[in-house]
């Protein structure tokens, strides 16, 4: 799920020439310190690697001031960095990959890991993998599948998400709704958005406040609505998990309980593009499905009664899963392999690199660092790190490998055939047939 829009690109940043003193420090960190990263085998000359990514200002920061660390620890290697916000990002990665100029190493939104490893735009990563040049023994191993593609391995998660609902307790306790556990079920989701409206209770602009926002448009929501009933969203790399029966479900679900006045209204879900433009952002809803690595952002904007609640389970069965927030990958046409993995290594190992990156990119996978930097957290990011422990130990499914290549263009589908819905263009199960036709296509392609 794309993150807030609130990144702007940054230039380049620039590594001031090494003087020979400066190098043999260097030589001397790296021979004290190779207990925090893994061994180079020699040191590198001439070394020029581009590395990018998305994120906002305090991501590009951090992630600048460990990429700084990382060229001193290897002489004569500097890393040109750059970064955009999501959108942007996604376009001239894009771009990029089609004329095969992608940046050296490359963060990854999950649903372009099979477009990228199918087209040949990223290495395999195995080789670096068994020979220990990127280290994996402290990153769940059913989570590293994420970051495949017909059995190999073209990226690794830089990051652990795992979805939720920010919700108002202070309204939740108004409307006499007990705090969300993680086995409450659709049903008390249903009831609670309802008892909510009842309050009669008025937004900013003196509309009705609701429940929650509409997330029958959000491809998310509808993967886990469908995981809790034993469903996945696709049963490989060409064929759909679910059926008509299953999404026609879904949407009149969400299009009842929308009309019911439960639910935000449609004209207030379409313009929702921010976390501030959204209704529970303006005011008109109590809840929204986000992601974990958002969520401080809406507790800043919304006040201290806003908690992170786990998404309704069917019958108990919690739909959830640990998602890479984002992943990392190496260009096919990189000139320089070995130091581009010592780079990947290095951001997601070295505990120092994990001091400095927190949690700007979601939950570490790197379990260890994961909770050395734990410690450090409070608030909001304390609250979602607690929730991951406790999702954990309630019990979740495996997360899936990387979505299809087509999954892109069938996202954009999901949310427009769901807006037909919202202003009764078509029936639930119109729109349904029509999405099932579309992405079936879109498969085959």
């Amino acid at each position: 799920m794309p993150e807030p829009r609130s990144a702007r690109r940054r230039p380049p940043s620039r590594r001031a020439v090494l003087t020979a003193a400066t190098a043999g420090l260097a030589t001397v960190l790296v021979s004290t310190l190779t207990g925090c990263s893994a061994a180079d085998g020699g040191t590198s000359q001439g070394v020029t690697l581009t590395f990018s990514w998305w994120g906002n200002d305090n991501r590009a920061e951090r992630t600048d001031e460990a990429v700084r660390l990382f060229e001193k620890e290897h002489p004569g290697v500097t890393v040109r960095t750059s970064n955009s916000d999501f959108g942007s990002y996604l376009q001239k990665l894009a771009t990029q990959a089609a004329g095969g100029g992608m940046p050296d190493v490359a963060q990854l939104d999950y649903r372009q890991i099979s477009r990228y490893a199918g087209s040949g735009a990223l290495m395999p990563l195995g080789e670096a993998i068994g020979n220990k040049t990127i280290r994996t023994d402290e990153i769940d191993q059913q989570f590293l599948r994420t970051g495949s593609y017909e059995g190999g391995q073209y990226a690794l998660p830089m990051g652990r998400g795992i979805t939720g609902y920010a919700y108002d307790s202070a309204l939740y306790a108004k409307a006499g709704v007990p705090t969300p556990q993680p086995s409450w079920t659709w049903q008390d989701w249903e009831n609670a958005n309802k008892k909510i409206a009842a309050l009669g209770l008025k937004s900013p602009d003196g509309r009705p406040v609701t429940g929650a926002n509409d997330g029958g448009g959000n491809q998310d929501v509808f993967e886990t609505w469908l995981r809790s009933r034993g469903g996945q969203l696709y049963a490989s790399q060409t064929r759909l998990g679910f059926t008509e029966d299953d999404l026609a479900e879904f949407w009149a679900f969400c299009d009842r309980l929308r009309r019911e006045g439960a639910i935000a209204a449609a004209e207030d879900t379409t313009q929702a593009n921010s976390t501030e433009t959204s209704p529970i952002g303006r005011g008109l809803a109590a809840a929204d499905f986000t992601w974990d690595a958002p969520f401080p952002g809406y507790a800043k904007l919304l006040g201290e009664s806003t908690h992170f609640a786990p998404v309704p389970s069917t019958n108990g069965r919690a739909g959830s899963y640990f998602k890479p927030s984002m992943l990392v990958g190496i260009s096919a046409n990189t000139k320089h392999p070995k130091e581009a993995a010592q780079l990947i290594d290095f951001l997601l190992n070295d505990p120092r690199a994990g001091d400095i990156l927190g949690f700007t990119r979601s939950t570490p996978p790197n379990r260890v660092i994961a909770a050395n930097v734990s410690k450090t957290l409070k608030g909001p990011e304390l609250e979602i790190y607690q929730y991951a422990q406790t999702m954990e130990k309630y019990g979740l499914a495996a997360p899936p490998t990387a979505p299809p290549p087509g999954d892109l263009p069938i996202n954009t589908a999901f949310k427009r055939n769901y807006q037909r819905v919202m202003f009764g263009l078509a029936t639930p199960r119109q729109a349904a047939r029509e999405l099932i036709e579309e992405a079936n296509r879109e498969l085959r392609s």
